[in-house]
């Protein structure tokens, strides 16, 4: 469930129409629904009652500061993947106490950064990563507790570029290492291994992954411990799928309820503290974003609809061939006849188009339209390709609406830019 509806004839989120703020900010712009936030956050948390668990919100999803800032509220926590996220997540208010560090490539001054700050959790992905944080620790005079990440070697039927958790995968330790790492750290003197970690993947919309990945990971805990290491922590990863489709018929993900009674039942009395992950979950339809037709251009076979937001706008469908279900900010008249049309965007590659032969009311140049499960892998995966601005970004509560990122401009952007001295106006 979201936030964004029609009412009395236009789209509204919460009680803001979205026509109102397109007056006002100027279009594309990303809209995020705090409502939505809050009742998507709070719905995982509930179905995670009973479990020892800390949720931190994996801000590669969406890391705009309002945005994290009403999660850290809430009492989430944050899953960040490189020194930026971290600043961000600290800016926001996001305690160190509650900010997991995953990643496979954290450089030397990162994790120097994460020592200072006091973070809760680092997971280590490779046995080099582990040397390195091990030396910087101990030259502080600090021992860091540490997750390793294992790659389970589990398929989580998932976009090919989205899975994270199979052995050809970039991401974690072979887990029939583990042992074997563990010991290596033991000897090092600036770690200490508290917590094994995993995550195979996003936009899950099967169980039975999770499930083989997790009872490895609970099979792990118990032969670690048999092994004397003090393992108290088992970060699952986050990666729930949400459905991308008007009808849903593509995809009927579990809920956040039939996710946390499997998580229960696989854990059992492990007795560790857990540790999730959820993005797109929470964030996907908190979130759409706002366009403008420019043209509507008759081609010998196709109809394109051109809008004002490119590919650099929205990633995703260029990307991943992802879908996102387009409509009008105008309501349409009932039982009106649609149009087969090609929605497209302004950037100069065949690639910029958002989708092919879909089915829509009739639209005409000027009108608006929201493309609806933006808020996740959107704005945060935007670019100044074609040197066109980053959107704006707005976020609405009740009756109110802020403009939480105002748009980046290309004056903006050459202003980070210098002549050499051999091209320097004379």
């Amino acid at each position: 469930m979201d936030h964004f509806e029609y009412r009395g004839g236009e789209m509204f989120a919460e009680d803001v129409a979205l026509s109102t703020i397109a007056e006002q900010v100027g279009t594309p712009f990303y809209c995020y629904s705090t409502a939505t936030i809050k009742r998507h956050f709070t719905a995982y948390n509930d179905a995670l009652d009973g479990l020892d668990r800390m949720i931190c919100y994996a801000m590669k999803a969406n890391g705009n500061l309002a945005v994290i800032r009403t999660l850290a509220e809430l009492g989430a926590g944050a899953d960040v993947v490189s020194g930026g996220e971290m600043e961000r997540a600290l800016r926001a208010g996001v305690p160190a106490s509650r900010i997991v560090f995953s990643g496979v490539g954290k450089t030397a001054s990162e994790l120097e950064r994460a020592i200072d700050n006091d973070i809760f959790q680092i997971n280590v992905e490779s046995k080099q990563e582990l040397d390195l944080l091990s030396s910087i620790a101990a030259a502080k005079g600090r021992v860091v507790n540490v997750s390793i990440r294992i790659n389970p070697d589990v398929d989580a039927k998932t976009h090919e570029k989205i899975t994270t958790g199979k052995s050809e995968n970039k991401f974690g330790i072979d887990m029939n290492r583990t042992s074997e790492i563990c010991a290596h750290a033991a000897a090092l003197g600036g770690v200490n291994i508290i917590g094994i970690a995993m995550h195979i993947g996003s936009q899950l919309c099967d169980l039975e992954p999770y499930r083989i990945a997790y009872k490895s990971g609970v099979d792990l805990v118990k032969q670690l411990r048999q092994e004397g290491y003090d393992i108290e922590r088992l970060d699952l990863g986050g990666g729930l799928g949400i459905s991308y489709f008007e009808d849903g018929e593509n995809s009927t993900p579990p809920t956040p309820f039939e996710y946390g009674a499997m998580v229960k039942d696989v854990i059992g009395d492990l007795d560790c503290k857990i540790i999730l992950e959820p993005g797109r979950v929470i964030m996907g339809n908190a979130g759409v974003l706002v366009a403008r037709v420019t043209y509507i251009k008759q081609g010998p076979s196709r109809r394109f609809v051109i809008l004002d937001a490119g590919m650099n706008d929205l990633m995703r469908p260029t990307l991943y061939e992802a879908h996102h279900a387009i409509e009008p900010v105008s309501q349409p008249a009932t039982g009106c006849e649609l149009e087969t049309v090609d929605i497209v965007g302004p950037i100069c590659e065949s690639g910029d188009t958002f989708a092919k032969a879909r089915k829509l009311p009739p639209l005409k140049q000027g009108d608006l339209v929201i493309f609806r499960t933006a808020g996740a892998y959107g704005a945060v995966m935007a670019s100044s390709y074609n040197a066109r601005a980053l959107p704006a970004e707005v976020m609405v509560n009740g009756e109110d609406f802020a403009v939480t990122r105002r748009p980046i401009e290309v004056t903006d952007l050459m202003s980070f830019e210098d002549m050499p001295p051999w091209l320097a106006e004379r």
